[in-house]
């Protein structure tokens, strides 16, 4: 009987220790710190609780998670119609945020489903006010212009639009290959305009080339000119002087010579300066007449300007 009552007692606690798991598990509950919990009692909501620790009411309080950290909604591939009727496929991202987990909770029942629904006719919107060349030049802009109507929607479901990214926009292949043969006409047009500019910078420096070396040219020959005048000029200056200095007998040799040199050519007729005739003279009278060069011609008796002495 004893040992009756001691099992008897023992399956007690261990229902009363299991009813107590289960009550502590069903009213407390751990919240992380980016995670809200949206309590409901009897259908009513009470609003969110957490972080941390939240006790609910068992059988009585309803929680619904939400998660607080930013996501993303991937749009697959839509087909739009520009402004200028030009059909283009563009997917996108929409990052988003819930700021009031509430509103979340009791204003939309899948956020996700409704975000993609809006995101996409809010798209359709926004292109059709926009040519094809801004849709592809104007990528940011549409970006922000498709986050501010996002939010704008979605601020009643208390979540943020933080971000709309294009990830890729498809033109038709006719439209591509009218891009393409653009971008070529582009190209070669760059192309002939840098290689003119090439040209004419060229022609521009081969110029100031030439000119640059014609003034150095025209310098050098001035200078050499001046240089040698000055030489010459030096050397006349130099004989001048030497001849000044000289013995008037040793000119009147020198003399003497040129006239010998002059009476070995063919010339039968021959014109004498007046100095050399002097010059002639002055040695004559010096070494007699018996003692003249041979060859040479008396010069007595000659005219002052000058003489024309026939040749022997």
């Amino acid at each position: 009987m004893a040992a009756s009552l001691a099992l008897a007692s023992t399956i007690l606690l261990a229902l009363a220790g299991l009813a107590l798991a289960l009550f502590l598990v069903g009213t407390l509950r751990i919240v992380d710190e980016y995670r809200r919990l949206v309590v409901f009692r009897l259908g009513r909501c009470l609003g969110q609780r957490g972080p941390g620790v939240v006790i609910l009411v068992p059988l009585i309080d309803t929680a619904v998670s939400i998660d607080l950290r930013e996501q993303f909604i991937e749009v697959p591939h839509q087909t739009c119609i520009t402004r200028d009727n030009a059909p283009i496929d563009i997917d996108f991202l929409i990052y988003t945020k819930v700021v009031d987990a509430t509103l979340t909770v009791v204003q939309v029942r899948n956020f996700s489903g409704a975000a993609q629904g809006l995101a996409t006719t809010t798209l359709r919107a926004v292109i059709g006010d926009i040519n094809l060349d801004d849709v592809l030049a104007k990528r940011a802009e549409i970006n922000e212009r498709l986050r501010v109507r996002l939010d704008e929607a979605t601020e009643r479901w208390g979540v943020q639009v933080t971000s709309v990214e294009i990830r890729e926009i498809v033109p038709p292949a006719d439209i591509l290959g009218a891009m393409s043969r653009q971008m070529t006409a582009e190209r070669q047009r760059r192309a002939q305009v840098l290689d003119s500019e090439g040209q004419r910078s060229a022609s521009i420096l081969i110029a100031e080339g030439e000119k640059e070396a014609s003034i150095l040219r025209a310098t050098g020959e001035r200078e050499a000119a001046t240089l040698r005048a000055e030489g010459f000029a030096s050397a006349l200056g130099v004989m001048y002087g030497a001849a000044r200095e000289a013995d008037p007998n040793t000119i009147a040799v020198q003399y003497l010579e040129a006239v010998r040199a002059v009476a070995a050519g063919p010339a039968r007729k021959w014109v004498v300066p007046t100095d050399v005739v002097r010059s002639l003279a002055r040695v004559a009278g010096t070494l007699g007449p018996d003692t003249s060069a041979p060859g040479v011609p008396s010069v007595t008796g000659v005219p002052s300007a000058g003489t024309t002495t026939p040749a022997p």
